[in-house]
Formats: C-alpha cells, sequence, structure tokens
C-alpha cells in the first residue's frame, strides 16, 4: 500500500473514532453536545497539541523527549519573572520564554550528539533539571499576571475558539508540511527508520537529531506561554505530566515510538481524543483517580497496538524478503 494512502487513510479512522466517541459521551450525557462543550475542549488543548507536535518530530526521528513538561514550565516562569518582577513588555518576555524553551530543546541535543547518551535518559535528566529550574525562577511562587498575554487569550468572533487553538491549528498544518515535503521531513524519517543507512547516503543524523530537539524545545515553551495565556498565572507546577499526555497524543496517532513513522494530522487528532475523552468523563461526573485509570488505559492500548502493528508489518517484510 502506498504510504501516503495508508497515512490518510488512518487519519480517517482516527476521525471516525474521534466522531464516535463524541457521540458516546452525547448520548450518555445530554449537555455534553453543546457549543460551551466545544469551546472548553477546544480552548484545553493547545499546550498539550504543541508539545504533542514536537513530540512528534523526536519520536519520527528514533529519540524521545521526556522534559516537555518541566521546560514548559520554565518558559511560563521566564515570562512570569520578566512581566511581574522586571516589568518588561510582554512580547520581550514572550521571546524570552520561547528561547528559555529552545534553549532546553538545544542542550538536549547537544547532549545526546556529544555523548552519544540515549534521549530517554537525557531527557529524563532535564525533567528534573528544568522542573527545579521553574521553582528557582520564580521562588517556588504562583505568579498571577491577569490579562498580560491579550493576544493568545483573545477570542476568534463567532467560533469562540481562543487565538492559542488557531495558532496550534496553523502550527499544526505548517509541522504537517515540513514532515510529509520537505527535504528535512525526508532526512527526519529516514534517521528513524534506519540511522546507519541515513548516513551512508550523505544524512547527517546529528544535525537532524539537534533540530528536532530544538523544536521540541521551541514549542514545549510556546506551550508554556499558552498554559500561562489560559490560567492568568506562571505556576512552577505547570507541565506536570504533559510528556506522557504528548507521547500518548502521537502514538494513538499513529507515531511509531521505535521512529521513522509519523503523522502531524493524526497527532492533532490524537490530541483531541484525549481532550474529548477528559471532558466527557468530567461530564459523567467520573473521579479524578478513575480519569487517570482510563487515561492510562488508553495510553496502554494505543503503545499495545502499535507494538501489534510494528510486528506485523516485521513479519510482511520478512515474508516479502
Amino acid at each position: 500500500m502506498n504510504p501516503r494512502f495508508r497515512s490518510y487513510s488512518e487519519f480517517l479512522f482516527l476521525a471516525l473514532l474521534l466522531a464516535l466517541l463524541v457521540a458516546f459521551f452525547g448520548i450518555l450525557s445530554e449537555h455534553f453536545w453543546s457549543v460551551a462543550t466545544l469551546q472548553t475542549i477546544t480552548n484545553r488543548i493547545p499546550s498539550l497539541a504543541l508539545t504533542a507536535l514536537g513530540m512528534t518530530f523526536v519520536l519520527v526521528a528514533g529519540g524521545i523527549d521526556l522534559s516537555v513538561g518541566s521546560v514548559s514550565a520554565v518558559a511560563g516562569a521566564v515570562f512570569g519573572w520578566a512581566v511581574a518582577d522586571h516589568g518588561l513588555g510582554v512580547g520581550v518576555a514572550a521571546m524570552l520564554a520561547v528561547g528559555a524553551g529552545l534553549g532546553c530543546g538545544l542542550l538536549n541535543g547537544a547532549l545526546v550528539n556529544t555523548f552519544r547518551m540515549p534521549s530517554f535518559i537525557v531527557t529524563l535528566g532535564l525533567l528534573e533539571g528544568a522542573r527545579g529550574l521553574a521553582y528557582l525562577v520564580t521562588n517556588s511562587q504562583t505568579k498571577y499576571l491577569g490579562e498580560r498575554l491579550g493576544a493568545l487569550q483573545a477570542t476568534v468572533p463567532v467560533l469562540g475558539v481562543s487565538a492559542a487553538f488557531v495558532l496550534a491549528l496553523v502550527l499544526t498544518a505548517f509541522a504537517h508540511f515540513v514532515l510529509t515535503s520537505t527535504v528535512f521531513g525526508r532526512h527526519t524519517v529516514a534517521v528513524g527508520t534506519n540511522e546507519e543507512a541515513a548516513r551512508l547516503v550523505g544524512i547527517s543524523p546529528a544535525r537532524v537529531r539537534m533540530i528536532v530537539f530544538a523544536a521540541s524545545g521551541m514549542l514545549a515553551g510556546l506551550a508554556g506561554l499558552c498554559h500561562v495565556a489560559r490560567l492568568g498565572a506562571a505556576d512552577p507546577n505547570a507541565g506536570s505530566g504533559l510528556e506522557l499526555s504528548a507521547i500518548a497524543a502521537a502514538v494513538i496517532g499513529g507515531t511509531s515510538l521505535m521512529g521513522g513513522r509519523g503523522s502531524m494530522l493524526a497527532t492533532f487528532v490524537g490530541v483531541l481524543i484525549i481532550a474529548t475523552l477528559e471532558a466527557g468523563l468530567a461530564h459523567l461526573g467520573v473521579t479524578e483517580p478513575m480519569k487517570r485509570v482510563v487515561t492510562g488505559a488508553v495510553i496502554i492500548g494505543a503503545v499495545g497496538a502499535e507494538a501489534v502493528r510494528a510486528r506485523i508489518a516485521s513479519r510482511r517484510l520478512r515474508l516479502g524478503a
């Protein structure tokens, strides 16, 4: 089967799954099918969507980034520090925040390339280190900012969705274009599929890794700004567990944990599925512990399905050979 056709077929399957999920919760809860619920779902997902896009780039290249939740907290903390403590303008503060995320991503890429360390270990270390940095920057206090991030807090007329959600849509389309229609996208897939073969044809795996980790860090920084905009505060505890949700969204969207395969559009639908699941369970009055159990089961199911798919594909390849 043509890979592009298969990709779009899987996207349509996920869209159908999302529609069935919406129908299921709509039947069980009479208030689920409402404009208010739609706005709530769309306005809560920008942070997850942005980090999931960065995660997809890293996963396709054969790595993993466990630090994105903490990096988003650092970006929010830097923004709060710049605005609340030093009176800097919102534009300058936002650039510093995104720059902090980019710096964390570059650090991840440099450590992975320089010391040939597994990205799992490197980013796990930064998960703790960046969280500690967020506490240091904010003095372990939440910094209340009100409506300082007006541009991202604004809503689109008629639709009622946030500007942050529109930003997430635009960046999803751009990331999809980069991964499917550019030389860098093809290089990313090649490195994730077979790094040694990619090196032999002149592709630099180190360069690809550096760029995807930088992109992941920058998008996590933007996610931190979106979180600050939604809450009106910079919280050093923000983004806790975000890395797991980002991985789940990517895997639900069909991204392989072994590298070489992924779709930005499908990842975005994976984000919508997670957000719809959380909103639907909340409408049904499910407790927070039980929501975690259900979400965890969905993650395990998605990873298990991906493992089965990988085994089937490997078996077919051997039989074809």
